[in-house]
């Protein structure tokens, strides 16, 4: 498989990631969500799936970019990806937690987890490709920010 190719399918694996949590969210977002009370800093819900989508390509390219480099570092690759693998599950799973049991607490609690994994994906990828590591950046904080808000959601309606 070529580069380009690694890094196609584990975009496509993370957009459907990211269309599986949406629709956990999108009943949610109708329903429950503007019942509750929210912070002033909580954006629009408009802004959520364009920034999700360019999160979940950014972080497929970083992966694939990781991946077409299994020929030369196999067994760290191969542990990098498994950790992507893992925040990617609990990326999804926070979806259902907080949208779908409508659990911000359990969610709250979760995205800590999720956070630290992110991270370690980060450190990983950064030690194979130097890219592959800038491109999480942003998801990195886009998380912590998810993180402050998700933690403002639940005080708020406790």
């Amino acid at each position: 498989m070529n580069k380009i190719t690694r890094i196609l399918s584990i975009v496509v694996t993370c957009l459907v990631v990211g269309y599986f949590s949406g629709i956990i969210t999108r009943s949610a977002i109708t329903t429950w969500y503007p019942t509750l009370n929210k912070p002033s800093f909580n954006p629009p819900n408009w802004i959520f799936a364009p920034v999700w989508s360019m999160l979940y390509i950014m972080i497929g390219i970083a992966a694939g970019l990781v991946w077409d480099r299994i020929d030369f570092e196999k067994e760290i690759v191969k542990k990098a990806l498994l950790i992507f693998a893992v925040q990617l599950a609990l990326n999804a799973l926070w979806s259902y937690l907080f949208f779908g049991l409508k659990n911000p607490m359990l969610a709250g609690l979760e995205i800590v987890i999720l956070w630290l994994m992110i991270y370690e994906t980060y450190i990983q990828f950064a030690k194979i490709n130097k890219i592959s590591g800038y491109l999480f950046i942003p998801y990195l904080l886009w998380v912590s920010f998810a993180t402050v808000l998700n933690g403002s959601i639940w005080w708020l309606n406790r």
